[in-house]
């Protein structure tokens, strides 16, 4: 399958079962963010963090949430993004997503949450497949609203292509 027709299946798929998908947005680095609001779980103060070493930069400590240990992501490294430090608006968005077949709870950095909102299939659009700063492979489509893009990320993209890259360096 080409890159193209990939792209194209996943953007399909996201809005194969409603013309309107609930979301929450968010901010990182400027930029507005969406996920469905079905796989957030709570959106949390910062809490203390636990390095792991050897870890990827990208999922480099784990938080304690109500009892479990979960990796804690930050978004703006696989994006390319610089990192940068927590704010006073600075949160967690802590979603269960299936990675490889199990749900997992993983908790993500945020700038800034925003709202809870209603995106419309109609002004959605496939990622362009040239002139993104990103890979085209983790964003599964763009929403247009009022003056502004909103990246819905695909977040199984992202994990497996980082999970992948963890195994292959053992």
């Amino acid at each position: 399958m080409s890159a193209t027709a990939a792209t194209a299946e996943r953007f399909d798929n996201h809005w194969s079962y409603a013309e309107e998908v609930e979301v929450l947005t968010f901010d990182l680095n400027g930029e507005t963010f969406a996920l469905e609001a079905v796989i957030v779980q709570e959106i949390l103060d910062l809490l203390p963090e636990t390095a792991v070493p050897g870890s990827q930069p990208f999922v480099a400590s784990v938080i304690n949430f109500r009892g479990k240990v979960i990796p804690l992501a930050d978004l703006r490294l696989a994006f390319g993004m610089e990192a940068a430090e927590a704010t006073i608006d600075s949160r967690i968005i802590v979603i269960e997503i299936d990675l490889q077949g199990e749900q997992t709870l993983v908790g993500l950095r945020t700038d800034k949450v925003n709202e809870v909102t209603t995106l419309a299939k109609s002004a959605s659009e496939a990622p362009p497949s040239i002139g993104m700063r990103w890979r085209a492979d983790y964003v599964n489509c763009l929403v247009k609203r009022g003056g502004e893009f909103i990246i819905l990320p695909n977040l199984q993209a992202i994990f497996s292509s980082r999970h992948d890259a963890a195994g292959a360096a053992n």
